[in-house]
């Protein structure tokens, strides 16, 4: 029988102890896509890697090669490759060609194209085991397949594939999963119809790394150095970099879909920023409190804005697509070939901290590493020269996982010396031996503490022996992918036509790629050359602001981020002045998505703003609890109120949540909310209320065909929505045509229509609230972006 005979063959080299304590079962692996690129590259190496380190662990093997091939092709293209596969250095000559020649025979190629082949791939295994008289303990499905084939493949190995019960099933699913946010959760729902969530491995190869691997092992054997210095107070900034020097010839199709951040930032280097970020678990060995951790980690990181990212396109991209996916002539590509992304989190441990993840093709030099760096608050009067690394605390400090490539050209963990020795597995990793004359950051290396792998692995040969032992921390989840997609969904949205830095690759590039940090955004540190410019492309920048009259009021008007930038100046000038003139400044906001980005600029460029001299009012809210993501409020409080120091007690929300229930009129919550603005401000005048103005023409939560709060006394009403959650809290026209100054930001295309209807009609509440408008002593600003006023 073939496989008694091949574990007789490792007997009797002394691979295995004995045939009886072949008892833990068989294993059947089936590689989807055997004969493509990736499998040709790694993973049959991969495989072979695990068949070596496994062979005398008690389970058996065989190994299935598929495809769309006809058997006989299938099988030479395959075999061609399994030919080729090659042991370690360190393996003896004749163990390696005993297993190599067993392995062979332990692989066939199948043909998977029909439920029909699938059930006799089947029906084979089943055959096998029981001629072999084996158990059978699981079977691996690897995915090296395009993710549109994924669907189909998991029902026929859902309706006809599937081990017997007591028999575990693994199956392992290559990226992409998915291009925004919906296309992930569309896929995962397909796969989850047919797989159990512990049935899955997502594969990210990052994660099989030797240096980002060792990233929370690393933590975790350091916890008596690091947790005093792993925080805010400490670290300066952390850079998590992957650069190459290929550029996407022959991958432009893929490329074109995809982009730098997708194809890289929001796996690869994602990835090791949740290595980096995530509270450490008691444990570190139990995959499913780790997976918590960093799903949690996601959950503290601040949300990403079109300026939290700088993007470039090497010169030559624009001409390859065109070439390879025979493209116009004039054809224009946005995808960004460069991205740098600066990434807060805002949990305590690193509130303030900047994370850099950047990645690019065509530049200087292939090299990937994460590097925390400390601040210094040393100073050191005597001379440098006369110190060594470890006693001079004035050198840098700090701590870089080196991926690989580069000047080092291994993987590796470097320490510097003047922050602590280490502590590392002796089994898995050495120091260095020997100064080098290299330099890492400007510093000798003999500044750091180097430690490299005892046993230099690919990726894919950590990753598959994961897989063999079950080890789901080393792969991606569900919930997982969805919390990163879910991160990085809005900033794609947000630059899908953003303009590029051009450049031009390679050395060539100098410092046209640098950027900096400034007040939370990132920027290019060089204006863009004249000669590098695409004249085709009309850029919202070529545009000044534009002012002059909307119905009879003052009009600014400007591309979107100009005309928040002016916005947010004008309230800052407001608050200033009154609060000089009066002392105290009260602000009436409205809540809806147009406020975000105004919010988000407050927050972060105005630090003279009169904080603590200014009362925050709502203008409207929804009737649900300030804890909700629909409330109104919480939006405020994430935007603006816990990143700015107004007093607590300057803080009105509108109390819709009384007696434990909502909005309910026999609970006066609009009256205590109307006695509150009489007690504090003056004649109930607000020195500015800011609006917004719906589709339908509503502003506040004042709506059309209502005549609730349009006109009377009352100025707090409680009115009805024609969208959920339909009951709101509103202050009434009256009250806000008191007001000193209101501010009206109109902000999109989809406000075109009404902008244009409301330039027209003259004063028609009842019809469009906003028409209403008008304030008795005051003055009333439109502040409308072009998108908006001209469609």
């Amino acid at each position: 029988k073939m496989l008694r005979r091949v574990l007789c063959t490792v007997l009797f080299i002394g691979a295995l102890p004995s045939l009886a304590e072949v008892s833990q079962g068989h294993i059947s692996v089936v590689l989807l896509g055997a004969t493509g690129d990736l499998a040709k590259k790694y993973l049959w190496q991969g495989l072979f890697q695990l068949y070596m380190d496994q062979v005398s662990s008690g389970h058996s093997f065989t190994f299935h090669g598929a495809a769309l091939t006809a058997l006989e092709p299938g099988q030479r293209l395959m075999f061609d490759v399994l030919k080729k596969l090659a042991c370690p250095p360190d393996e003896s000559p004749n163990r390696c060609a005993v297993l190599k020649d067993q392995f062979l025979k332990l692989s066939q190629y199948h043909q998977l194209k029909t439920a029909e082949n699938y059930t006799v791939l089947n029906r084979e295994i089943e055959t096998l085991l029981r001629q072999e008289g084996l158990k059978e303990a699981g079977r691996i499905f690897y995915f090296s397949v395009p993710p549109f084939a994924y669907t189909e493949i998991a029902h026929h190995i859902n309706s006809s594939c599937r081990p017997p019960p007591g028999a575990w099933l693994r199956v392992v699913l290559e990226k992409p999963f998915g291009h925004d946010l919906e296309s992930a959760q569309q896929l995962a729902a397909e796969l989850t119809s047919f797989f159990r969530e512990e049935e899955m491995y997502r594969v990210d190869h990052y994660l099989g790394k030797q240096a980002v691997a060792h990233i929370l092992p690393f933590r975790d054997q350091n916890r008596q150095f690091l947790d005093p210095i792993w925080n805010r107070h400490h670290v300066e900034r952390v850079e998590i970099v992957l650069k190459e020097t290929v550029d996407a010839k022959g991958r432009t199709s893929f490329y074109e879909q995809y982009g730098v951040i997708r194809d890289v930032l929001q796996n690869h280097l994602t990835e090791a920023l949740m290595f980096l970020t995530m509270e450490l678990p008691a444990n570190v060995s139990r995959a499913q409190e780790i997976l918590q951790c960093k799903l949690q980690a996601f959950q503290s990181l601040r949300g990403l804005e079109k300026n939290s990212a700088v993007l470039g396109q090497y010169q030559a991209y624009a001409s390859q697509v065109q070439e390879e996916l025979q493209k116009a002539q004039d054809y224009i590509s946005t995808t960004p070939t460069f991205a740098g992304v600066l990434i807060h989190s805002d949990n305590l441990r690193w509130e303030g901290v900047p994370f850099l993840l950047t990645s690019g093709k065509a530049l200087d030099e292939r090299v990937g590493y994460v590097r925390v760096l400390f601040k210094n608050r040393a100073y050191c009067t005597q001379s440098e020269t006369l110190r060594d690394a470890v006693h001079s605390q004035c050198k840098a400090k700090q701590i870089i996982f080196y991926i690989g490539h580069g000047a080092l050209n291994t993987p590796a963990v470097l320490v510097s010396r003047n922050l602590f020795k280490p502590v590392m597995p002796k089994g898995s990793w050495r120091e260095a031996v020997g100064q080098s004359d290299l330099h890492i950051f400007g510093q000798p290396l003999s500044d750091y503490y180097v430690y490299s792998p005892v046993k230099e692995r690919d990726a894919y040969s950590v990753l598959i022996s994961n897989i063999y032992h079950g080890r789901k921390d080393f792969f991606i989840t569900t919930e997982n992918l969805l919390a990163s997609w879910g991160f990085w969904t809005p900033l794609l949205d947000s630059i899908s036509h953003q303009p590029l830095r051009l450049y031009p690759g390679g050395v060539e590039n100098q410092h046209l790629l640098d950027f900096e940090m400034v007040s939370g955004e990132v920027a290019f540190t060089l204006a863009e050359p004249v000669e590098l410019l695409n004249p085709n492309r009309l850029m919202p920048s070529n545009y000044r602001t534009i002012q002059s009259k909307f119905r009879r009021s003052p009009l600014v008007s400007a591309w979107s981020e100009d005309l928040i930038s002016q916005l947010a100046s004008d309230i800052e000038k407001t608050a200033s002045r009154t609060v000089a003139r009066s002392g105290q400044f009260h602000l009436a906001l409205s809540g809806g998505s147009s406020p975000v980005i105004l919010f988000q600029r407050l927050a972060r460029h105005h630090y003279a703003f009169p904080w603590k001299h200014t009362h925050v009012w709502l203008v409207d809210e929804r009737c649900v609890p300030l804890t909700d993501t629909e409330s109104n409020f919480f939006s405020l409080h994430n935007h603006l109120l816990q990143s700015v120091r107004v007093p607590y007690f300057n803080v009105h929300p509108m109390p819709v949540h009384l007696n434990q229930r909502l909005c309910v009129e026999e609970d006066r919550g609009t009256e205590l909310y109307a006695k509150e603005i009489m007690a504090l401000v003056a004649n109930a005048s607000f020195d500015l209320v800011l609006l917004g103005v719906g589709t339908d023409g509503h502003t506040a939560s004042l709506f059309p065909q209502s005549e609730n709060g349009l006109e009377g006394a009352q100025t707090v009403v409680l009115t009805e929505s024609p969208v959920k959650p339909h009951q709101r809290m509103s202050l009434s026209l009256p009250l806000i045509n008191k007001a000193r100054q209101v501010f009206v930001l109109v902000l999109g295309k989809g406000k075109h229509d009404i902008t244009t209807l409301l330039s027209r009609v003259g004063h028609e509440p009842r019809k469009w609230p906003v028409s209403g408008v008008s304030p008795s002593s005051g003055q009333l600003v439109w502040y409308v972006d072009y998108e908006a006023l001209l469609g």
